[in-house]
């Protein structure tokens, strides 16, 4: 009986230590920003395409959508009159979150600074589910609770997943295949000529 735990045990650590190495470096960071893509990329993108405003310039004047998504109890108190909001800090804010929605996703998704791209998506979620609570008055159901046995809350469950997502990118990096790994190639073999 110990002969054949013993083979199995083998077995395991052989099949696991070669799917270990044949992925290291390349397959979790990929992985990673191909589930982003494929679950949030158009969520972000959809989002940020209802805060811009019309016209060539709209990505600089936000539409009233916008105001109301990221300071919805201010937009409630000035009667949704946007012009009444303070330039700075409140256009600048609704301004930076609008292009953030466009911006940090994309850098995911291409391995573009993926490490700083996908905390400063982290750091959103997080700001997007507080005034989801706060501001827009989540209930109950919406926010959930962690441990509870219902793994479909919005906000608790969720937007805990997409973090942990993003924290693997965090921590490994994008992996081989990204503009990441390019450019640092790029700046290794430009170094060592100078």
């Amino acid at each position: 009986m110990t002969r054949v735990i013993e083979f199995f045990v083998r077995l395991y650590v052989a099949v696991f230590s070669l799917l270990e190495q044949v992925t290291r470096g390349w397959f979790l960071g990929a992985f990673a920003r191909f589930a982003f893509a494929g679950i949030l990329l158009m969520y972000f993108w959809n989002s940020a395409l209802t805060k811009i405003g019309s016209g060539p310039l709209g990505f600089l004047h936000p539409s009233t959508g916008a105001f109301a998504q990221i300071l919805p109890q201010m937009m409630e108190a000035v009667s949704y009159d946007q012009a009444q909001i303070p330039f700075f800090p409140y256009h600048v804010l609704v301004i930076a979150g609008t292009w953030a929605e466009f911006v940090l996703p994309a850098m995911v998704v291409l391995g573009l600074f993926t490490r700083f791209a996908s905390l400063g998506m982290i750091v959103f979620i997080a700001v997007m589910s507080y005034v989801d609570i706060t501001g827009l008055g989540a209930d109950a159901t919406a926010i959930g609770a962690l441990f509870d046995g219902n793994p479909s809350a919005m906000i608790s469950d969720q937007r805990l997943l997409w973090c942990f997502l993003l924290t693997v990118l965090v921590l490994n990096g994008p992996g081989k295949i990204s503009l990441d790994w390019v450019l640092a190639r790029l700046y290794a073999r430009r170094a060592r000529y100078y």
